[in-house]
């Protein structure tokens, strides 16, 4: 289950686009989210360790096509995809969430340091 990184998903956008999955509270989603991307604001539930909710959205993901789930930071979205890839979807994180995308969109120097650090870990 690796990552996908935000360079890696700006490339991807412009071809054979991949299912963003956005799983930040509907607030969140409509104050910044990838173009393109959908939106099932479980994160509060699945943080809190009820996957219910997520699972009860299955019927609104595609199951032949890769998908890549975004949160925040990519910590809540990582549970999120562990639980995709047990059931059988092609499921990966976002690296480092919506942070390092907005951070890889603006070229910002907190972006280029984490990258650094992803090149040696690719």
């Amino acid at each position: 289950m690796s990552p996908t990184y935000p360079d890696e998903l700006d490339e991807q956008l412009d071809d054979d686009a991949p299912f963003v999955l956005d799983i930040r509270p509907r607030t969140a989603y409509q104050s910044g989210a990838i173009e393109g991307s959908h939106n099932i604001p479980v994160y509060d539930e699945l943080r809190g360790g009820d996957e219910s909710s997520f699972r009860a959205g299955f019927d609104e993901l595609p199951d032949d096509e890769e998908i890549v789930v975004v949160c925040k930071m990519g910590i809540v979205a990582k549970r999120a995809t562990q639980i995709l890839t047990d059931e059988g979807y092609d499921a990966s994180t976002l690296a480092g969430g919506m942070s390092s995308w907005n951070g890889y969109q603006s070229g910002s120097l907190g972006y280029k340091l984490r990258s650094l650090f992803w090149s040696v870990r690719r």
